[in-house]
């Protein structure tokens, strides 16, 4: 690489970003999708949280908490969605061969996605955490710094699924992409969003371990029923994000190189 390549990728990172950027601005379609989802969750665990307050004197004691584990799962599902959908958004245009007839390297198509998948959530999110606010006077944001330690675990996790997701499209094709909609939510039982992992049958247990998001779902019950923020549960998710990020990452390299050399990025589209 020399040095003028070296020092011309933040140039094309940056048109990339702009490139989906202007995509998702111009269509207010895919803007109201993107706060679509995010808000029925939160209407839909609102009104289960106003109800077990009620019932509950332990949800009495946390109210809110619902509301808070459905926004912070929407999180990860979003920085997934985010990768994922905007990359086959690449492929339906058959737009694939074109981006890589140019000097864009892959790392530099997966630091864009990455940024775009930011947006996109933080966007979605923000939009039901502000409703939450004033239909249910509750604000997510009343946790403080540890919110955003648990905000970037699960956006680092979303985006290890979500480059993963990538790399079975690229290597076996559009067929896989059904596993951008599902894959996700075989997380779900595992990491304790609405309940602790306590609840699972004890040989599970070790498993759900594995996951980022059981930490941090631990972490956010810790906050808000104990008020205790625990460092070593963010610790043990960052851990476990940096090995699912090797692991993402290598995926999406070695999947790159096969479907360059099969020819499959001129192929590829619906």
């Amino acid at each position: 690489m020399t040095q003028a390549s070296f020092w011309d990728s933040p140039r094309r990172i940056g048109a990339m970003i702009m490139r989906y950027r202007f995509l998702m601005m111009a269509s207010w379609p895919r803007l109201l999708e993107l706060a679509y989802w995010p808000t029925v969750q939160m209407i839909l665990w609102g009104l289960i949280n106003r109800f077990m307050v009620t019932q509950s004197d332990w949800m009495a004691q946390s109210a809110g908490l619902l509301i808070a584990a459905a926004l912070l799962w929407d999180v990860l599902y979003r920085a997934q969605l985010g990768v994922s959908l905007v990359f086959f958004e690449e492929m339906y245009a058959r737009n694939l061969g074109n981006l890589f007839v140019s000097p864009l390297r892959p790392f530099e198509l997966a630091l864009s996605l990455l940024t775009i998948s930011l947006l996109r959530t933080l966007f979605g999110v923000g939009v039901a955490a502000g409703l939450a606010i004033g239909l249910y006077h509750y604000s997510i944001f009343d946790m403080g710094l540890p919110l955003l330690a648990l905000f970037m675990n699960l956006l680092v996790m979303g985006w290890a699924i979500g480059l993963m997701i990538v790399a079975m499209v690229l290597r076996f094709g559009l067929g896989m992409e059904g596993f951008a909609w599902a894959v996700i939510f075989a997380f779900a039982p595992l990491s304790g969003v609405y309940y602790p992992i306590s609840i699972l049958p004890e040989w599970l247990q070790p498993v759900a371990q594995l996951l980022p998001s059981s930490h941090v779902f631990e972490g956010m019950r810790l906050i808000m029923n104990e008020h205790v923020f625990s460092i070593e549960k963010v610790i043990a998710a960052a851990e476990l994000n940096v090995v699912f990020m090797i692991i993402a990452l290598g995926l999406y390299s070695l999947a790159f190189y096969s479907a360059r050399q099969r020819g499959l990025l001129l192929q590829m589209g619906e």
